[in-house]
């Protein structure tokens, strides 16, 4: 089993999560842009996260953790949507994923740093994978994410783990 397919459910839970946290402006085009930079910020943090595929495969046994203490950071507690039971997906959220994402987001020169860090990586092996959205975001994708991409806004979240992230990336933010 391929380590991204393993990370699914992981992804696509801390992708909704972020378009959920900081919503997109506009209509449904305006959406679809803003959940794809989300998607592909949360792969690339998730790839550096989990970087093989025992990684992924333990993360898939054991769990991520879930959102809550995410909602708590941003005040968008379970509590608040009027549910007894917080959604099912939530428990698929990962807090290190998110932060990791919300830093890559908010910040190019990391995005960029990230990219460098997974040539050679497994997760890329096989089909091609590209992540303009993330790494050089065009006018349209900012308007689509304003909230998703406002560093002061992210950074509540970002600031969670981001030395564990600049750790990881280490040289590469010098170049």
């Amino acid at each position: 089993m391929p380590a991204d397919f393993s990370l699914s459910p992981l992804i696509a839970a801390t992708a909704q999560w972020l378009t959920r946290a900081y919503p997109p402006g506009g209509g449904a085009l305006d959406h679809a842009r803003a959940e794809a930079q989300a998607r592909q910020a949360v792969t690339v943090a998730a790839w550096l996260r989990y970087p093989t595929a025992m990684d992924a495969a333990l993360v898939a046994v054991a769990g991520p953790g879930g959102s809550a203490r995410l909602d708590g950071v941003t005040g968008a507690d379970a509590a608040e949507t009027g549910a007894e039971e917080p959604d099912a997906w939530r428990t698929w959220v990962d807090e290190v994923v998110a932060s990791w994402a919300a830093s890559l987001l908010s910040t190019p020169g990391l995005a960029a740093a990230a990219m460098e860090a997974l040539a050679g990586s497994p997760h890329l092996e096989g089909a091609p994978v590209e992540f303009r959205r993330l790494v050089d975001p065009d006018e349209h994708d900012r308007r689509a994410a304003p909230l998703l991409r406002h560093p002061d806004l992210l950074a509540p979240i970002a600031e969670l783990h981001r030395e564990q992230l600049l750790h990881r990336l280490g040289d590469r933010l010098a170049g």
